[in-house]
């Protein structure tokens, strides 16, 4: 039997590498690489952006800003330079979603814990009431993590500016309040180039969600991991 193969050896090698390679590449075509988009503010429902950043296009980057955390120390963009990191926006006395966006984030919080580089960042849309010691009881209650978590408050309308014009992740309130916001259940993704990655809804931790671009929270765990390996 081995006799009869023999003048055929060249060709079965030959074929057996091209069957080879034909599996793998259809194996990497059923099976693309991961990506993850960059968003920008033509991207987003335009409820959630700004009017004068409709525009932008992947220029979009995360503003420069100055706050006060939870242990009155003052927080900047610095801080949060060349990391990974989650954004969102809540308040103290929310009766609603915040509690489970919160609960949430701590969950996000106690996942990446072998993971030191990569923080967490809250910013209180009722800052006149979430005093910097209004925050720290709220975090000492919740079990924040100082060393990565820096909940923030300050001035309204910077926060607002950023809500509308960085981070894509507010609605407008009553007409009549130039800075009265709504703000969403959004958890976002920022990569260290200050770049918008990804919209996690953060009152779902594993259940499906109905709009494709936002995830849930066990998404956004395997996204910031992905983008760790990922982005250097």
């Amino acid at each position: 039997m081995l006799n009869f193969l023999a003048p055929y050896k060249k060709f079965l090698i030959i074929f057996s590498i091209l069957s080879i390679v034909i599996y793998v590449g259809i194996y990497t075509l059923l099976s693309p690489e991961k990506m993850l988009p960059i968003y920008s503010p033509r991207d987003i429902n335009p409820e959630l952006v700004d009017s004068t950043v409709q525009h932008i296009g992947n220029d979009h980057k995360i503003a420069d800003f100055s706050f006060i955390n939870q242990n009155g120390k003052v927080i900047t963009e610095k801080d949060y330079e060349n990391k990974i990191y989650v954004a969102d926006f809540f308040f103290t006395t929310c009766p609603t979603i915040c509690p489970k966006m919160t609960d949430n984030m701590v969950w996000l919080q106690n996942q990446l814990k072998n993971y030191s580089e990569i923080k967490l960042l809250s910013f209180s849309v009722t800052p006149d009431i979430d005093t910097h010691e209004v925050l720290k009881k709220y975090a000492l209650e919740k079990g924040v993590d100082d060393a990565r978590w820096n909940l923030v408050t300050g001035d309204k309308s910077a926060i607002y500016y950023l809500a509308r014009k960085s981070y894509l992740a507010v609605k407008t309130g009553k007409p009549d309040e130039l800075y009265d916001m709504v703000h969403t259940e959004n958890f976002i993704l920022i990569d260290k180039n200050k770049r918008i990655r990804g919209f996690y809804d953060g009152t779902n931790l594993d259940q499906p969600t109905k709009d494709q671009k936002t995830k849930n929270m066990k998404q956004l765990l395997e996204d910031i991991i992905w983008l760790n390996e990922n982005q250097k």
